[in-house]
């Protein structure tokens, strides 16, 4: 079973003060742990060295063991309708009494900058190699499956609710 850490008051100290100054690789990973997610899932956002990272962290009482994970999975690829339930509206809405008009299409290049904004608003540098395929996608059949994925990292960096959001600002 996957261990699960979180970070113990120094932990936080150091992410409040730099006191320690830890390396910037360490100090993202030190970032990153939440008490949530699984060693599988952190391997997803820690880009290196992350069992080395991890070790270090723990032996000088930056994080510490929460318990193992029992229905924790590795990180997948996003599952395009897990992706449409996410985006599902929490309330169903009203019935319209009048039909409404469809707002304007967008054209593709706003909407491809707006994803890829909110994306680097979400999740800040470690979405810096998807971001630059967004940007080079040319078409909205390109641009989808990255949209997707875009879901699935500001999942495992944010949270649920911050991937919903994203999933439902751009029409997945």
């Amino acid at each position: 079973m996957p261990t699960i850490f979180r970070k113990t008051a120094k932990g936080v100290h150091e992410i409040e003060t730099r006191e320690y100054r830890l390396p910037p690789r360490v100090r993202n990973a030190l970032i990153l742990v939440d008490g949530k997610r699984d060693v599988a899932a952190l391997q997803t956002l820690i880009p290196q060295q992350v069992d080395a990272t991890l070790e270090l962290l723990f032996e000088q009482a930056f994080i510490e063991v929460v318990g193992e994970s029992v229905a924790a999975a590795p990180a997948r690829p996003a599952d395009p309708g897990r992706v449409q339930n996410m985006a599902a509206p929490v309330a169903p809405s009203a019935p319209a009494a009048e039909p409404v008009a469809a707002p304007p299409a967008v054209p593709f290049n706003q909407r491809q900058r707006a994803a890829v904004r909110d994306l680097n608003d979400a999740v800040g540098p470690m979405a810096e190699a998807l971001a630059i395929r967004m940007e080079r996608a040319r078409a909205d059949a390109e641009l989808q499956p990255l949209l997707q994925a875009a879901v699935q990292l500001i999942g495992n960096a944010r949270g649920r609710a911050a991937a919903e959001a994203y999933a439902r600002r751009h029409a997945l």
